[in-house]
């Protein structure tokens, strides 16, 4: 299965893969939303999805298939190696990070590798990790990430399903850390950074 906005490399990509080997392409998506639902009715041997989408972005996408097909194979592709993102992809049970520029063969081998149950993240991508200095726990970049969203506290509290205190307490906490004066700043001065 196939998802990404970017319909040109999409369709490239489902030409081109069954030739680099034994893949077959049970369908496309062109966001978040729509993968869920190919992969539900589907039910494809490896997922492979852009990390960012409009609307539900990869990784949102990944979040909401777990509760139903939490075995479901992922291969990420991205433009950019972010650690933050790299980290939330693992959590989330991504076997395979490879940038959009790979070569078809590449991402061909890297499929077919997934489905041996193996993982692959190519090396940029750990190369960066590695040198993460990102000073955020995780609870702290969910809500920096909800917040340059541009919801509020109560919102923030309503989506993560947390109290608004303890919303209050963590974007205190990451503005300390970042410096800042508000959450915005805050979520910005992350994001510039790729925390987020």
């Amino acid at each position: 299965m196939l998802a990404d906005d970017e319909a040109l490399l999409r369709k490239a990509l489902a030409a081109i893969l069954p030739m680099e080997g034994p893949i077959t392409v049970l369908g496309e998506a062109q966001d978040g939303d729509e993968a869920v639902q190919a992969v539900i009715t589907h039910q494809p041997d490896v997922l492979v999805i852009d990390l960012e989408m409009p609307g539900t972005d990869g990784l949102g996408a990944v979040a909401r298939l777990r509760q139903h097909r939490p075995d479901q194979v992922v291969l990420m592709l991205t433009r950019h190696a972010r650690p933050g993102v790299l980290r939330r992809a693992l959590k989330l049970g991504v076997r395979g990070f490879v940038s959009k520029s790979a070569d078809p063969s590449h991402i061909a081998m890297v499929i077919g590798m997934l489905h041996e149950g193996k993982r692959w993240i190519d090396p940029d991508v750990s190369a960066n990790a590695v040198v993460d200095d990102c000073p955020l726990t995780d609870r702290e970049a969910d809500v920096l990430r909800v917040t340059g969203e541009g919801y509020s506290v109560a919102d923030i509290s309503a989506q993560l399903h947390l109290a608004a205190g303890t919303v209050r307490n963590y974007l205190s906490s990451a503005m300390q850390k970042t410096q800042t004066k508000t959450r915005h700043d805050a979520a910005r001065y992350a994001r510039e950074r790729d925390w987020l």
